[in-house]
């Protein structure tokens, strides 16, 4: 797994884990980065910090989005990995300039086939397409 895709993954697993016990974000990100410290473990890596970051400021901007593209589904009715694997992609494909949309979906999509439902890669994919579409200049 390449070093963003580890980033992508702590990144995963701070939101997840802020959505599941209810509590900010930033504190969880706090929690993390002081785990890592005591156990002598590198520190965040900088794009973890980046992706949480952006989700945390752009939160409002991204579920309206998720909402909007996402068929028959409300954000609060999805599972918690994939409202948090959809936070971290949107943000890449509407507000990263680093990352090419094909790369976000595609790192997206294997998050999800690896940690969530089976459906989920083809929901996930469908709703990222649809938001990649109307995000494209």
């Amino acid at each position: 797994m390449s070093a963003r895709g580890k980033a992508r993954k702590r990144a995963l697993d701070v939101l997840f884990e802020a959505d599941a016990k209810a509590v900010p974000v930033k504190q969880v990100l706090a929690e993390h980065q002081r785990r890592r410290e005591s156990e002598s473990e590198p520190s965040l890596n900088d794009y973890t910090i980046f992706l949480v970051d952006g989700v945390v400021e752009h939160q409002s901007e991204i579920d309206a989005l998720i909402s909007a593209h996402a068929t028959g589904w409300d954000l609060a009715r999805m599972p918690g990995v994939d409202r948090a694997i959809l936070r971290i992609a949107v943000f890449e494909v509407t507000q990263s300039t680093d990352v090419p949309n094909a790369v976000a979906i595609s790192e997206a999509i294997r998050m999800a086939e690896e940690l969530s439902t089976e459906q989920s890669a083809g929901f996930i994919n469908g709703v990222l397409g649809a938001v990649a579409v109307a995000a494209a200049p």
